[in-house]
């Protein structure tokens, strides 16, 4: 074994992972990314069949303007040309009426408005609350539920449901049990200040850029490099052992990969206070999810010439009664509550997402493409007419698939659930029993989506980089 040594060692090339590096390599540090796939960025990847281009999972980006991300690509000077789509996303309801997230909170109000003429006033009152509200302001809300704050505005309960809709698809929690708190943050990045897209036209160009400037601040990034144990002396991390057994030092350890896997296989649960384990032990996955990639002729376009193909997200949402809908939905072949459908005119791409739960591999092996043809068959339905016939290629990601490429627990899409007991756990961020350890990434229960696992990875190489001047 060698004694390499680094100031900093991240286990994971996912966003959290590159803008956390990115930050402390900038400052100086001698920083190692390793990566256990052959290609980084996680959910944040691109990928190419028979000549289209596909987002993996994530394809656009939130909270540019009011968020962290803008001040990111300042910080790291990200020479990535972005041009927002408007409107951002349009919610279908199950009577097809339409209603739509525009850069003009204006606009938006007034669209939500004249849909619900029984709650103008406070359609108002409830976005400029969501508009104006800042993170301290927010932490009254974290042990509320969605459905709560919904609540105390509104009594029209088709209202609440068109307004949880979009949520339940970027958290896969109904709002009975999604924090409030992470409901008003998932409103303001992906609804309100979304829809941002790479000019290149996939989100790969995203990732691509920070992994330049991490090697132009001299960081180190190992691929198809697992690390098989994170080793702890006597309270503390020290440094990491790969998969060929070489031992790598470090005064710093960042995780940005699954909790479960780090907890209970590179930390060990020798390692960890009995009431932790058994905590970690009853922490809840968010759901995970059935992805389908279809590549579509040119006169696609053409033939549904419409708004539908401006960029904005689509959700079709296929019950009026949230709740009940997600009640079913695990045991159901189409997901009852509905789903979401992106279209690249660039990349003459569709994709399409809805919430899935686990299930073991033998299942997708046998139900995959059935699933896939059914869904399908739904769009068709739904939103074009014929839309067989423009198909040229078409796969899918399954749950299994997600878990396989990512090693995410169960393949879940937004890391631990973000129900109110399980939301801004210090434990899974910045450990006590564990001295400089780190956890970053939707699974540090801090944070999801883009936005979120970049404000994390921004916090945490911040608090290093004060520690690191503090000790001097």
């Amino acid at each position: 074994m060698s004694n390499s040594a680094y100031d900093a060692i991240i286990i994971g090339a996912g966003i959290g992972g590159l803008v956390c590096g990115c930050y402390l390599a900038k400052a100086g540090m001698k920083v190692l990314i390793c990566e256990q796939h052959n290609k980084p960025g996680g959910y944040c990847t691109s990928f190419k069949r028979q000549g289209f281009t596909f987002d993996a999972a994530a394809h656009a980006i939130g909270g540019y303007c009011k968020g962290y991300i803008k001040k990111i690509f300042q910080d790291l000077d990200l020479d990535i040309k972005l041009q927002k789509i408007d409107p951002s996303d349009i919610i279908i309801l199950p009577d097809k009426r339409q209603v739509a997230f525009w850069s003009s909170l204006e606009r938006t109000i007034i669209e939500f408005q004249s849909l619900f003429s029984d709650e103008v006033e406070n359609i108002k009152k409830f976005f400029d609350f969501l508009a104006s509200s800042n993170t301290n302001t927010l932490i009254s809300l974290r042990n509320k539920t969605f459905l709560t704050l919904l609540n105390s505005y509104f009594k029209n309960d088709d209202l609440k449901n068109v307004i949880s809709f979009p949520l339940l698809g970027n958290s896969s929690l109904p709002p009975s049990q999604l924090s409030a708190f992470m409901g008003v943050k998932i409103f303001q990045e992906f609804l309100l200040d979304g829809g941002y897209y790479t000019q290149a036209g996939f989100i790969q160009n995203f990732t691509d850029h920070l992994v330049k400037k991490f090697h132009h601040f001299k960081g180190e990034l190992r691929l198809s490099t697992k690390v098989k144990q994170i080793k702890i002396i006597k309270g503390v991390a020290a440094g990491v052992i790969l998969e060929n057994g070489e031992y790598l030092i470090a005064k710093h350890i960042i995780s940005n990969c699954d909790a479960t896997q780090t907890f209970l296989k590179l930390i060990s649960s020798k390692n960890l206070p009995e009431t932790f384990f058994y905590k970690l032990k009853k922490m809840v996955p968010s759901s995970s999810g059935f992805m389908a990639y279809v590549g579509l002729k040119e006169d696609f376009f053409t033939s549904y010439n419409s708004k539908f193909l401006q960029g904005s997200n689509i959700w079709v949402m296929r019950q009026k009664n949230i709740e009940e809908a997600y009640k079913n939905f695990k045991n159901q072949l189409i997901n009852p509550c509905g789903y979401v459908v992106h279209i690249s005119k660039k990349n003459k791409t569709l994709f399409a997402f809805m919430n899935y739960p686990y299930r073991k591999k033998i299942y997708w092996k046998k139900n995959k493409y059935n699933i896939l043809s059914v869904f399908l068959k739904e769009i068709e339905q739904d939103l074009f007419p014929n839309f067989a016939d423009y198909i040229v290629y078409k796969d899918a990601a399954t749950p299994h698939t997600l878990k396989r490429f990512t090693s995410n627990y169960k393949g879940a899409t937004f890391g631990w659930a973000s129900s109110p007991s399980q939301l801004i756990d210090p434990d899974f961020h910045r450990p006590n029993f564990i001295q400089n350890f780190y956890l970053v990434g939707h699974w540090s229960t801090y944070g999801i989506g883009i936005p979120g696992v970049a404000y994390v990875a921004y916090a945490t190489a911040h608090l290093i980089l004060r520690r690191r001047v503090n000790d001097r």
